[in-house]
């Protein structure tokens, strides 16, 4: 097939076109820019993860242009011209919440969550007028390859390395014990892009592993592959608040599309 990605310089999507090159699919990286949109008619599908991926900006003008506006535009563009559409989206929409079900109740608590919200719900609210097949992924804490650009927007695993590595300790704020999320690798996002192309369905679709571990144990997989020690410090009061403290996906509608063998951080860590 021939795939247009968006964002093809990102994490994900550094992964994302490694993983559709060994399957000889016909692969055009999209450099992003705001007002600068892909040619949809040349394209099978197109895979859109271009966008601002950080959790904490608060300039709400910009994220709504890049993350809703551009994103919608794309969007009709590929719909007027039949080409189907993937698109990334997170499982920061989800707010504070024990519930992780795609048509499940959302309080999303930043800019870049409502900003993900809002194209969803677009999306969802629109899905039966589509001509074409549209693809949604909620990410949830996902880590791996490439990503060491993201500086403090990495996932621990990679942050946790970085300090082992260089300094043989790893700093972990206290009570992380009690901070639980769902870790997944890359390499199984990538391969749920990529199995999902072969499927003529549209949705909305959580992509995790469906189970929760702690920053502790990102942590302690971290210093034993690194042989490193854990330091305890405070958190800082601007952050206190501001995170999920708990995140698990419901697999229950992927699932029904994809096969994948989740890694864990451990065997990440030892491949």
């Amino acid at each position: 097939m021939k795939i247009c990605v968006t964002g093809a310089e990102g994490f994900i999507g550094k992964n994302l076109c490694k993983h559709l090159d060994s399957m000889n699919h016909e692969v055009t990286k999209f450099e992003y820019a705001m007002n600068s949109f892909p040619d949809p008619s040349m394209y099978d599908w197109v895979i859109h993860l271009g966008a601002i991926s950080s959790t904490t900006e608060r300039n709400v003008e910009l994220i709504m242009d890049q993350n809703y506006e551009y994103s919608l535009k794309l969007l009709q563009m590929c719909d007027t011209m039949g080409v189907n559409f993937q698109y990334s989206s997170s499982a920061s929409v989800y707010g504070n919440t024990n519930s992780f079900v795609e048509n499940g109740p959302i309080y999303p608590q930043s800019p870049y969550a409502w900003s993900k919200y809002l194209f969803d719900r677009f999306v969802q609210q629109a899905m039966g007028e589509f001509k074409i097949l549209v693809q949604g992924f909620r990410y949830f804490n996902v880590y791996g390859d490439h990503e060491e650009h993201k500086g403090d927007q990495a996932s621990p695993v990679t942050k946790f390395s970085k300090q082992a590595k260089e300094n043989g300790i790893i700093k972990l704020f206290e009570n992380s014990d009690q901070y639980l999320r769902d870790f997944v690798c890359v390499d199984d996002v990538c391969n749920v892009h990529c199995q999902m192309l072969q499927h003529d369905v549209s949705g909305i679709y959580n992509v995790g592993t469906g189970t929760a571990t702690s920053f502790q144990s990102v942590a302690d997989s971290v210093a034993k592959k690194y042989n490193a020690k854990i330091q305890t410090i405070p958190m800082p009061q601007q952050l206190t608040g501001q995170y999920q403290s708990y995140t698990c996906a419901d697999l229950t509608e992927l699932n029904k599309n994809v096969t994948i063998n989740y890694k864990t951080v451990e065997q990440y860590l030892n491949d």
